[in-house]
């Protein structure tokens, strides 16, 4: 419809001269002030609007999964007294809950160092058979380097002895035993406050969650009083927080003893201390801006040799973008969620949000960095200085540099998704740094990993915002947009099937993907808006409507997020195929 319709109408305008070879003609530009036509503009971003929900509707109507995403005969249960042992929870279930019937209570216990150590074995137990079996097959016991780097390593130095590999490997497995005797004995007295309850069928877990579950009150949340037992004072039951089991293989064990208080401090100073850094350097412009400062590249220059002049400069914007990102991604990380589907919304989240300011928002306005970006905003000049940064956003050029960064997606983006350069480059340091050809065995069986899908979702949804928010203004961009939809859509199914393992997700990832979507026809509008204010005034038609537009559109956004009102207006509409056994 951008290139059928919206297109055809720019090129009606005569601001800019009848060239073919200019770009400006076929934007939003290109129209003079009062051009009734104006109106076919607004009317398609509301109708992109309403498409995309629907469109969102369909995608996760179609959503069915096979097995259902949490284990719904049990549940998991925070904030209990550390005291709190087995018995006394199945007796305050069996009081306060006669009709239910709990099968298993499981404790949660400090297992960080004995997750670390159980793999350490394994990797000691597996190079220990592959010497021994070197040794049935080639008659002879093999030599190696156990320092780092020890089997790249060709020095022949005092520090670089080799030992026997039979013997080496025995007795690490043999102190790693040792070790993880001592620390399972240790774990039972380090208790989490944490437990998984397993009731007997679906029906009865759901009494309990019911239960527990918030209700409304006059449009305010308020715990309700959970059924009583002569233990809710003693397991301070008021307090728990209980929800359904996730997937036991979407848990991060060694995370769990980092809750509470000590989770939140770590989480916020992490993202503070992110924040500070992306504060002054969000894009890579102002990263080359601020290295030229203090002279660092002042001697490539010194060189006199046109090829590296030329390429450094674009070699550090290259690098830069996707170092950004990079530091983005790999925070997450450092937060120790619980779960890998919360660390792959909160992934979501940060990555979407720092991406579309250093692709979309700070470059349409001509900024460089968030810095800049406050500093405008709450400028004393704002209004003085905000006709002139909006007007960044409808220049010809600006259309043309979003259009070459869709094809530089579309091309260049998905080839390298296909090489995976930086799994490639951790595969090489991973090889680089084994002692032992049998170490280096297992980092070619271990080199596969998980899709990164909160990564993926981001970028993706970032490059939609772009083609979504240029839409209207600058037509051209969809057809580009649409290739890169395509090229994207083969290689990650590519991707999904022959690189990557499956990752054990559940549907929330997917939702909070969908509801990130819902903003690029927002930013469409808000575009609009001021390029109609911009080139009409505040008061004319096409201003007011579109103003209305955004302030329902806003307001729904705020009332289903915050408050859960308009659920008949939300993107989510998804079905859940259970197997036979499951609905008999």
């Amino acid at each position: 419809m951008s290139v059928a319709i919206i297109l055809p109408v720019n090129l009606s305008g005569n601001l800019f001269e009848a060239d073919p070879y200019n770009f400006g003609r076929t934007t939003i530009g290109n129209l003079q002030k009062g051009y009734n036509l104006l109106w076919v503009h607004t009317v398609f971003a509301v109708l992109y609007l309403i498409l995309t929900v629907i469109a969102m509707r369909h995608h996760t109507s179609n959503m069915k999964s096979m097995e259902k995403d949490t284990v719904t005969h049990s549940l998991f249960i925070t904030s209990m007294p550390e005291y709190a042992s087995e018995d006394s929870i199945k007796i305050h279930f069996s009081e306060a809950y006669p009709t239910c019937q709990v099968s298993n209570v499981y404790l949660c216990y400090d297992v960080a160092n004995l997750v670390h150590l159980a793999k350490e074995r394994t990797r000691a137990e597996k190079n220990l058979v592959y010497y021994r079996k070197f040794l049935e097959r080639e008659g002879k016991r093999a030599l190696i380097n156990p320092k780092l780097c020890g089997y790249p390593c060709c020095c022949k130095t005092k520090f670089c002895q080799e030992v026997d590999a039979i013997d080496y490997y025995t007795d690490k497995e043999k102190k790693l035993d040792e070790e993880l005797s001592s620390r399972k004995e240790d774990v039972y007295g380090k208790r989490l406050g944490m437990a998984f309850v397993t009731l007997q069928n679906e029906a009865m877990t759901s009494l309990v969650l019911k239960d527990f579950n918030a209700i409304n009150c006059t449009g305010c949340k308020c715990p309700q009083e959970p059924q009583s037992s002569s233990y809710i004072e003693a397991l301070k039951v008021k307090q728990w927080d209980v929800s359904y089991a996730p997937d036991p293989k979407n848990i991060y064990w060694e995370n769990l003893s980092t809750q509470g208080v000590r989770w939140w401090f770590r989480c916020l100073i992490l993202n503070f201390l992110l924040f500070l850094l992306l504060f002054f350097l969000t894009t890579p412009s102002i990263i080359i801006t601020t290295i030229d400062k203090f002279n660092i590249t002042k001697p490539i220059y010194y060189l006199n040799n046109a090829v590296i002049s030329q390429f450094f400069p674009s070699f550090l914007l290259w690098a830069f973008s996707s170092l950004l990102p990079t530091i983005v991604y790999y925070s997450t990380f450092v937060e120790a969620h619980w779960t890998r589907s919360g660390e792959n919304v909160s992934m979501i989240h940060k990555l979407y949000f720092f991406l579309l300011f250093m692709v979309l928002i700070l470059p349409s306005l001509g900024l460089t960095s968030l810095d800049l970006f406050f500093q405008w905003l709450f400028d004393t000049k704002f209004l003085a200085l905000a006709k002139l940064r909006f007007e960044c956003v409808f220049l010809p050029n600006q259309g043309a540099f979003f259009v070459n960064y869709i094809i530089a997606a579309a091309l260049v983006g998905s080839g390298m998704e296909l090489l995976r350069v930086p799994n490639l480059l951790i595969f090489s340091i991973r090889m680089a740094m084994a002692r032992s050809a049998a170490e280096r065995k297992l980092v070619e069986q271990n080199q596969a990993t998980e899709f990164e899908c909160g990564a993926t979702y981001a970028w993706m949804l970032s490059s939609f915002t772009v083609i979504m928010a240029y839409s209207i203004t600058c037509p051209v961009i969809v057809p580009f947009g649409l290739l890169y939809m395509i090229l994207k859509h083969l290689v990650d199914k590519h991707n999904l099937y022959f690189a990557y393992l499956p990752a054990p997700l559940d549907m929330k990832i997917h939702y909070t993907a969908v509801n990130q979507a819902l903003s690029a026809p927002i930013i469409c509008l808000f575009w609009l808006y001021f390029f109609s204010v911009l080139r009409t005034g505040f008061t004319t038609d096409t201003s007011l409507f579109t103003l209305v537009v955004l302030g329902v559109t806003i307001s729904i956004c705020i009332g289903y997020t915050c408050f859960g009102h308009f659920k008949y207006l939300s993107p989510h509409n998804y079905k859940v195929s259970m197997k036979p056994s499951q609905q008999s």
